[in-house]
């Protein structure tokens, strides 16, 4: 491929992993906008509020590894090209799914569709670009992210309320069919290691059966069935990275944990970050239509705040984690959303939209800080033959950190309202559910601040 053609495919490729990191979480945050409006369609209770969410988070954790490693094997652009054509047909089912198992099956499917997406994009942008570069294009990526979050509100309100929800995953799907036509006939390149590894299957149903018991028996405790469903999920992953250490081609490297210290810590705050903020949304934005009656546009004008400021700061904080030391940066970023945390754990009914908002801000500003920055920290560690695997581990680390703030969000839920619809009569109880919620995101992200520092002037590994 002549210089030319590369500089082509660069800019389509960036084109397109943009694009794609705007629409899936800009559908993903727009469903939790229009949760509401589904639960009265489809006669959702609480939890089966949560599982539409829980749902996606749940495959895309699954087989976020597997894809990893079949991405390094036989090449990124083909996963990720496969993984968007399943995105987009599981989100044409949502868009006409008539019942609620329906609709959770057809998120499962997005879950799988989207693990192909997030286990290669990156992987594909840091071997597109030069390193000097990668800091800033992961900034822009992550930008997309936070201007997907940023829009979902807004668009997610305005077609929920005048369109109804189905319009959400209609409009999702359409971009899918774009997207993929984009990567079928514009990105001839293609990214493969040569290597003669072997798949692990063992070793993916046993992550993949321990993160299911996991989250499962998590969401619903203390009940019994779900104390051991949770045991047996612990005890699984205890297995699983036993179990990879003494086979010769596992399907997550143990060594990039054990011998990269900047890997493990990168990977661990991400684990802390999203566990403590991702159902920030999901919570609030139940919080401002049932406790304060506004519509799902009113909800989305104010949730807005915060992933706008998430996409005016990662950019800026990826150009400087290409400069800068990106765990101190990150540290920085963790620090503050501890405090617009900590500031949502005061929320009542008659709490102001200013306070609300200004919280949020403060969370938008802490997270565009930190996710970049720790991106390029946990990429930029390893050689290219890793990139694949480490893009996927660091995705699975968000994934399960995500299902782990859900889990939380909709474990509280249950221990105060129960399995039941949230009305006028359980509110009290519901507004001291989210309180709780946030108290123990804060004091997550409280100690996500140490484990991020303790990548501070630690030496790299070499990037092949």
């Amino acid at each position: 491929m002549n210089q030319e053609n590369q500089r082509f495919d660069r800019r389509v490729l960036l084109a397109v992993t943009i694009t794609s990191n705007f629409i899936n979480p800009m559908m993903g945050a727009a469903v939790s906008v229009a949760l509401p409006r589904i639960a009265i369609d489809l006669d959702l209770t609480a939890t089966g509020q949560a599982w539409v969410t829980t749902a996606y988070l749940l495959t895309a954790a699954i087989f976020l590894v597997p894809f990893g490693k079949i991405g390094d094997m036989f090449g990124r652009k083909k996963i990720f090209l496969y993984g968007n054509i399943i995105f987009m047909l599981a989100t044409f089912v949502c868009a006409v799914a008539s019942s609620e198992v329906l609709l959770i099956a057809a998120r499962l499917v997005q879950g799988f569709g989207g693990a192909m997406i997030v286990s290669t994009s990156m992987a594909l942008v840091m071997l597109a670009f030069p390193p000097q570069e990668r800091g800033k294009i992961i900034g822009y990526n992550v930008a997309a992210v936070y201007a997907g979050l940023a829009f979902a509100p807004i668009i997610g309100g305005l077609l929920t309320q005048y369109l109804g929800w189905r319009s959400l995953f209609t409009m999702s799907g359409i971009f899918g069919i774009l997207i993929s036509l984009a990567i079928l006939f514009k990105i001839k390149a293609e990214w493969v290691e040569k290597n003669e590894d072997k798949f692990d299957y063992i070793g993916s149903i046993l992550l993949a059966v321990s993160i299911v018991s996991l989250m499962k028996g998590f969401t619903k405790l203390p009940d019994l069935v779900h104390v051991i469903l949770t045991l047996v999920g612990i005890i699984g992953l205890i297995a699983f990275v036993v179990y990879e250490t003494k086979i010769k081609y596992p399907v997550l490297n143990i060594k990039l944990f054990t011998e990269n210290s900047t890997f493990s810590y990168a990977n661990l705050s991400a684990l802390i970050n999203y566990a403590a903020t991702f159902a920030v949304t999901f919570v609030l934005s139940l919080y401002l239509q049932y406790a304060k009656g506004y519509s799902p546009r009113d909800a989305g004008a104010i949730l807005i705040a915060q992933p706008i400021m998430m996409a005016l700061i990662s950019p800026i904080a990826g150009r400087l984690s290409d400069k800068k030391d990106p765990h101190i940066l990150a540290s920085i970023g963790m620090f503050i959303i501890v405090v617009g945390l900590f500031l949502l754990s005061f929320l009542n009914k008659s709490t102001n939209n200013y306070y609300i908002i200004s919280s949020l801000l403060i969370l938008g500003i802490g997270f565009g800080l930190f996710s970049s920055p720790n991106t390029n920290s946990a990429m930029s560690s390893v050689e290219r033959k890793f990139y694949g695997i480490a893009s996927a581990t660091l995705g699975t680390m968000r994934s399960m950190g995500m299902m782990f703030s859900m889990a939380i969000a909709t474990l509280a839920s249950y221990l105060y309202v129960g399995d039941n619809k949230i009305t006028a009569d359980n509110l009290t109880e519901y507004l001291k559910s989210v309180q709780v919620v946030f108290i123990i995101f804060t004091v997550l992200c409280f100690i996500g601040i140490f484990t991020s520092l303790m990548g501070v002037k630690r030496k790299k590994a070499i990037v092949g």
